[in-house]
């Protein structure tokens, strides 16, 4: 057997060994284990379909077509794989369960169609691609994958932006668990079902096969990017977030109840008006948050989270999220990255100006990456660090 190697059958070659070998080390991987098993099945699978296109090109089908019906079409779990890995990387206590499994029936029966039709004689293949799979299966298959792609992939982006909405509420240094490596994937996938859609429609309406079929080269883009980034991935091990359990500000302290001589209709219009406005933040809860930041110092720690400050102060997570939210009217993000900026400035009118660089004060007032801290300086100060000036004491 001869293979022509043409820029394009080198290419395709080397992003699919380079997909199944960083699949491997993902598999393998200590870290994010679930959602880096998702993201491994995922690379075989596009490496796979990758390798479809490398027989079509390298001539291995025309020159032995006993290698037509191999069983290496698995498109099917594209769209779920995709969508398993962005839920299970953004919520650490994610488990798969039993009643999952549904979201993998089209990939098991298209998995099921392969392997039969390779145990059978090539006469029947044969007769089964001229009457059955080039007219109807073929198309169940290629159209079906856009659809589910298309599908999961809307489903995907919409829980990464929940999730980015939740980040500064919880989180108060998000530089490494923002994905935004993961948005530039989704856009890339979106790239690919546009391209397939384009696809379909050519092949459909105007009987044009591989001459404009480009989602083949896409997807080697993709599952390079996987390769390169996911391997990459900071520890996600901290990250909780459920959608479904979408926080809530507390309920209101209850209405004092009317006595016998207040007037109904005149009740029930003030339970309207208080209902319709938001409860405001308690005192005594806003004093307990500000005691543990100002006092406690708890903003000195890099990494501190919702949970952290909740552990600290005894109270629950929802409560302080929605006390910081009203009461201080930002972000927990925004807060403790203030005090951050705050005790900076503190420190560099004193005597650490002389005794420590920029960025070791920094550091030292909660910052852990120079990048995070010159960003978050100039949003609260409006100019770069090197360039804000003060008067030592």
């Amino acid at each position: 057997m001869q293979i022509p190697f043409t820029p394009l059958v080198v290419v395709l070659l080397a992003v699919v060994a380079q997909a199944v070998f960083a699949a491997g080390l993902l598999w393998l991987a200590p870290a994010n284990r679930l959602p880096n098993r998702f993201l491994a099945l995922l690379m075989l699978a596009i490496a796979l379909w990758l390798l479809d296109g490398f027989f079509r090109v390298s001539g291995i089908y025309g020159q032995n077509a006993n290698w037509y019906f191999a069983p290496i079409y698995y498109s099917f779990a594209f769209g779920p794989l995709l969508y398993f890995y962005v839920r299970s990387l953004i919520n650490h206590d994610f488990r798969f369960r039993a009643r999952h499994l549904w979201h993998f029936l089209p990939v098991l029966l298209q998995a099921a169609l392969y392997w039969g039709l390779r145990l059978q004689p090539y006469a029947t293949r044969y007769w089964f691609w001229e009457q059955v799979h080039r007219p109807y299966t073929y198309r169940v298959e290629f159209i079906g994958t856009w659809l589910s792609l298309t599908l999961y992939l809307g489903l995907s982006l919409q829980l990464l932006r929940h999730y980015q909405r939740w980040l500064p509420d919880n989180f108060s240094e998000v530089s490494k668990l923002r994905l935004q490596w993961l948005r530039v994937l989704l856009v890339l996938v979106a790239v690919v079902s546009v391209q397939w859609l384009a696809e379909v429609v050519l092949r459909e309406f105007f009987d044009k096969y591989y001459q404009y079929d480009y989602s083949t080269e896409v997807l080697g883009v993709v599952v390079f990017l996987i390769g390169v980034v996911g391997l990459r991935q900071a520890d996600m091990q901290a990250v909780r977030f459920v959608p479904e359990e979408a926080e809530t500000a507390p309920a209101a302290a209850p209405l004092e109840d009317l006595s016998a001589g207040s007037r109904p209709g005149i009740a029930v219009a003030e339970s309207v008006a208080v209902a319709a406005t938001p409860p405001a933040a308690d005192v005594a809860v806003v004093a307990r948050i500000r005691k543990a930041l100002e006092e406690d110092q708890l903003y000195l720690n890099p990494t501190l989270t919702l949970a952290e400050l909740s552990a600290h102060t005894g109270l629950a997570p929802r409560l302080i999220s929605f006390t910081v939210n009203n009461g201080f009217g930002q972000s927990f993000n925004d807060v403790v990255n203030g005090y951050r900026v705050a005790e900076v400035k503190r420190r560099l009118a004193t005597s650490d100006a002389q005794r420590l660089t920029l960025l070791g004060i920094a550091f030292e007032s909660g910052f852990n990456s120079k990048t995070t801290f010159n960003r978050i300086f100039k949003q609260f100060t409006g100019v770069a660090p090197r360039d804000y000036r003060v008067t030592p004491k």
